[in-house]
């Protein structure tokens, strides 16, 4: 088994309509054109999509965050970018972001939503998350942390009802490897400096994967790639960071927890 995670392309524009300039758009739009265009190339995620068409794994998983300020014309930017990987017929996830989730407009929502079901096929729609698929051997809880909030933050939450759901599915005899798929981290080391950009909710599934009920988390959201270790030395959450910023990915390989390899691949 062998997946490919990447996350938080970041694609962005500046703004697509008016009223943009009436909600929280404006700060992506503000963000992108005077920080992130200097930081983050999405010549980076075309060498990501090669690299995956090269490798082809057994399914490849994005953690969100394709766009900056969640408009319409942006994911249509990198929907040509990941279009090979789907022309190719790789199994894809993709959890959408807090910037995917950015504001309420229908047609923001709209474009979000047709993302999810194109990347993900099978039929998935983001109204159905949190959800299980199987993939190559793997069951792949896919929970949705991302939600539009207030002006100044980035924080995300998960719902307790979501929270019961990914506790059901993990009271149930593990068969397979279980992986969690997030936005979010479970973990924060910085929870009071972080405060508006971190997880809320999550207590309870952080508690799973601890109990190795959850083996591993793949999220993205924070840039810069890192592992989270058990007290045994396992990796039980993989953060991808952001491949347009970095120019890497992660290539993970095997087929039960205490098999699984981790390697950074630099683009």
């Amino acid at each position: 088994m062998k997946i490919i995670h990447f996350s938080d392309p970041h694609a962005g524009g500046g703004a697509e309509d008016w009223m943009a300039y009436f909600d929280k758009r404006w700060v992506g739009v503000f963000n992108y054109r005077f920080r992130r265009r200097f930081h983050h190339d999405l010549g980076k995620l075309e060498r990501a999509v090669a690299y995956i068409l090269s490798v082809r794994p057994d399914v490849a998983v994005c953690t969100g965050d394709l766009t900056s300020a969640g408009q319409p014309g942006e994911f249509e930017r990198v929907r040509k970018v990941l279009e090979p990987l789907k022309t190719a017929g790789l199994p894809l996830i993709y959890m959408p972001g807090n910037h995917d989730c950015y504001v309420r407009r229908p047609w923001c929502v709209k474009a979000m939503k047709d993302m999810v079901a194109y990347l993900n096929g099978d039929g998935v729609a983001f109204d159905d998350f949190p959800l299980r698929r199987r993939i190559a051997g793997i069951e792949f809880l896919l929970l949705n942390t991302s939600r539009p909030s207030n002006l100044l933050c980035s924080w995300g939450f998960l719902s307790r009802e979501d929270s019961r759901t990914i506790a059901g599915w993990c009271a149930e005899k593990k068969e397979l490897p279980r992986i969690l798929v997030s936005h979010y981290p479970m973990t924060e080391n910085h929870p009071i400096l972080r405060i508006r950009h971190r997880l809320f909710g999550q207590k309870e599934v952080l508690k799973l994967a601890e109990e190795e009920k959850i083996d591993l988390v793949l999220c993205g959201h924070v840039h810069k790639p890192y592992f989270r270790n058990r007290p045994d030395g396992r990796i039980f959450e993989c953060c991808a960071g952001s491949v347009t910023r970095n120019g890497s990915l992660v290539e993970i390989d095997g087929d039960a927890p205490g098999a699984f390899t981790f390697k950074t691949v630099d683009l």
